[in-house]
């Protein structure tokens, strides 16, 4: 089958690779013509402009979006004018689900497809396959069940249509509201074996242990286990965590819905708080504690 890919960031590019890897055929485009050449050498199909992208591509065209969610309504309106009715429009990216749930009522109402992709994997995913959860019409995905089983971990496992338009990034946004609460909690875990100097703890080796037979074992754990065996002092680092906008609209959705996310929505603040050096809350807190219960108050040198 061929697809058309705009994006070629890591995630895209990888994406492509897989698919080619798979026996399908790839059209590329990405503002970033290094990028298009790199893949056109391992026998992808470059475009040089939008035009000549849609134009290299077969009816009905299939074309997935890997652009930043800030870009995906001047792509796709770059894009509309040069397609044809029946042609389908994926976007794999991070969008807002209720900004997809808009592009799709706009898209399909112009006589054309819109399906939403929300993809994990990140940098493992050309090895391992990527989850794949996707809204939209049953009739646009079953015509890309090809795509999808071929990027997908296994044909049958790691993918599967939700809902309809919108839904498949409403889940993924969930499903990173849940990956912000799990990081967090091995986080925490960590420190506190670090912090009980008397054990001398081997955190490597603790991660390690945990891989195995463990009811806290996962994928996260085994990519915390490679990390701390790189750098057990986790020398170098800033304490400074960066947050895509998912987990925020996790707890946004939550407290629309009344629903109690106290786990995610303070993975997330303490993301927030990660940022500030010095900050003043905890500075609050320490001036606080000195005045009602005498405690000393460290001051800066």
């Amino acid at each position: 089958m061929q697809l058309g890919m705009i994006g070629l960031g890591r995630m895209g590019a990888n994406m492509v690779r897989r698919l080619m890897k798979g026996g399908h055929e790839c059209v590329v485009f990405d503002m970033s013509q290094t990028a298009v050449q790199a893949l056109a050498k391992e026998n992808a199909t470059g475009a040089a402009s939008r035009e000549d992208f849609v134009k290299k591509l077969k009816t009905p065209r299939a074309i997935w979006l890997m652009v930043p969610a800030a870009v995906v309504d001047r792509t796709i309106a770059d894009l509309l004018p040069l397609l044809e009715a029946g042609d389908i429009l994926i976007d794999g990216g991070n969008s807002y689900y209720k900004d997809t749930m808009r592009r799709h009522k706009e898209v399909t109402e112009k006589g054309f497809e819109f399906v939403d992709v929300g993809t994990s994997g990140g940098v493992w995913g050309l090895k391992e396959g990527y989850s794949m959860m996707i809204g939209g019409s049953k009739e646009a995905v079953e015509y890309l069940r090809p795509i999808f089983e071929t990027l997908a971990p296994g044909k049958d496992k790691g993918w599967g249509r939700v809902g309809p338009g919108g839904s498949g990034h409403f889940v993924k946004m969930v499903h990173n509201g849940i990956e912000y609460g799990m990081m967090q909690a091995y986080a925490e875990g960590f420190t506190v074996l670090e912090k009980k100097e008397e054990f001398d703890l081997n955190l490597p080796q603790v991660a390690r242990i945990w891989q195995y037979g463990s009811v806290v074992r996962s994928w996260l754990l085994d990519l915390t286990a490679d990390a701390l065996a790189g750098n057990p002092t986790l020398d170098g680092l800033q304490a400074y965590v960066v947050d895509s906008g998912e987990g925020r609209w996790t707890v946004f959705e939550a407290i629309d819905l009344n629903v109690s996310a106290p786990v995610i929505t303070e993975s997330v603040i303490r993301r927030i708080r990660s940022r500030e050096e010095n900050n003043f809350t905890d500075r609050m807190l320490a001036i606080m504690r000195n005045e009602f219960g005498g405690h000393e108050v460290k001051k800066t040198e």
